[in-house]
């Protein structure tokens, strides 16, 4: 899985998928998706976390439409 990939299963499922270094790729997708710089503690607020699962859930559904059964 790419970390583009766990990035949009983190945002739609609240699931850690990227940590240490690696933290970086998901604000990286959050903020492309939400259009703006989103900030740690923002993470904490229920309404925020409803907006990002919405703004990922298409690249989440089309994530799990592509994905091959090995």
């Amino acid at each position: 899985m790419t970390v583009r990939e766990c990035a949009i299963v983190e945002a739609f499922t609240g699931i850690c998928m990227l940590a240490s270094n690696k933290r970086k790729y998901f604000y990286e997708y959050i903020e492309e998706k939400l259009g703006r710089p989103v900030y740690t503690h923002e993470l904490a607020n229920d309404n925020m976390e409803k907006e990002i699962r919405t703004a990922a859930y298409d690249d989440f559904i089309e994530l799990c439409r592509t994905s091959k059964e090995e």
